[in-house]
């Protein structure tokens, strides 16, 4: 979630009353030329800014390659299928701190896309779909090709509604042996689990590095899942009274953490 102050675009030669004051939308580029003065939006997103969203010369937009580097810019020529940009300034993308990773069980038919979009918009920087045991929803061959773009696509999307110039990166799909790696590297491993003796207001927040987060599936984590994970150094964590479904539990959780640690500040 974009919680940054309102926008307001530097001063140029342009008319002053043709400045925005609200965050301009953002487009996905995949590079970006460090000392280029003008940029083309070609390709699918060229095409969306200049036929679908009907952005036209003068606006103002942001381009982002969605690993750290963007520009505020201005639309200078509208040509076919795309924008032809002017490079206002360069905009500061810093790595977020802490880094957001949530280790996602895989929900049942569509509620996979819906968590994705979910966790996106609440500032998750890295999401990672985990086939465990009781997962009703199975990845296998073609399906799981197709399954991991339509996350990797709401991903994006949910990016750009967001406004988010880092994109949401979703990983391949992990075993339990993957995710134990995960926690194991991370400052704070945490285990959604509805038995769980402590809530997240017992927890002692980093500031800095890796809040790993592990949700189960529909059935819940097996007894040998949770065993593993605990040895890993994850910390059974229940949150509230609730049983959220999979598909939200990520998202309210990172909310909580977001504001806790000073995300949203």
């Amino acid at each position: 979630m974009d919680c940054s102050p309102e926008y307001v675009m530097p001063s140029t030669a342009a008319d002053p009353e043709q400045v925005p004051t609200t965050t301009p939308p953002v487009f996905f580029v995949h590079s970006l030329e460090s000392d280029s003065d003008e940029v083309l939006l070609d390709g699918a997103e060229g095409r969306h800014a200049a036929t679908v969203r009907r952005v036209g010369i003068g606006e103002t937009l942001r381009i982002s390659d969605g690993h750290g580097v963007a520009i505020d810019g201005r639309v200078v020529e509208v040509v076919e299928d795309g924008l032809r940009i002017a490079v206002l300034r360069r905009v500061p993308v810093p790595v977020p701190e802490p880094e957001f990773v949530v280790i996602q069980a895989l929900p049942k038919g569509d509620r996979g896309e819906l968590a994705v979009a979910l966790m996106t918009e609440v500032g998750v920087d890295l999401i990672v779909p985990w086939q465990a045991s009781r997962c009703v929803t199975r990845w296998h061959e073609a399906r799981g090709v197709r399954s991991l773009q339509r996350w990797r696509s709401a991903a994006r999307e949910a990016s750009k509604q967001s406004r988010r110039l880092r994109m949401t990166q979703v990983a391949e799909l992990t075993t339990t042996r993957d995710v134990c790696a995960i926690l194991v590297g991370a400052e704070l491993p945490i285990v959604l689990h509805e038995r769980a003796e402590h809530g997240f207001s017992t927890l002692e927040l980093p500031r800095r590095g890796r809040i790993a987060l592990v949700v189960g599936p529909e059935g819940g984590l097996t007894d040998a899942e949770l065993q593993a994970l605990r040895a890993a150094g994850g910390q059974p964590v229940r949150l509230g009274e609730a049983i959220l479904r999979t598909s939200t539990a990520g998202a309210a959780s990172v909310s909580a953490l977001a504001a806790a640690v000073g995300r949203w500040g």
